[in-house]
């Protein structure tokens, strides 16, 4: 018995893609979400509305489920993001996704950036 080759999919254009679209993908769960979310944290220090989308896109209970290795959600890697592109309104909305997660969650994400307040986490990408 032969294990059958999976779909060949082509990879979307994810740069070439508006804000907009790349939160849809994120959204839809689909296997290229992750792609998406990476592409947005990538915009997030140069675009305002990367940010805030990425903030929307933390709240979703498919990306707080969704590992991207052991407890680091897709939604925690959003925050990180947002962190990291230390501008006011990323950091602003980092700090409102953070106050959306479970007070547990909260207490593993800032063990895993090592700050006592998400105000001290400053992680580098």
């Amino acid at each position: 018995m032969s294990v059958p080759h999976p779909p060949n999919i082509t990879p979307p254009p994810v740069q070439q893609m508006r804000n907009e679209e790349l939160a849809e993908l994120a959204s839809s769960g689909g296997p290229y979400r992750g792609k998406a979310v990476f592409e947005l944290v990538d915009r997030a220090k140069a675009d305002d509305g990367a940010a805030s989308r990425l903030g929307e896109l933390s709240r979703l209970t498919a990306l707080r489920g969704d590992r991207v290795f052991h407890s680091v959600s897709l939604a925690w890697a959003a925050i990180i993001g947002l962190l990291a592109a230390e501008t006011p309104h990323a950091r602003a909305v980092a700090y409102s996704a953070f106050a959306g997660l479970p007070a547990p969650e909260q207490a593993d994400f800032l063990a895993y950036v090592k700050a006592d307040r998400v105000e001290d986490a400053h992680p580098r990408l």
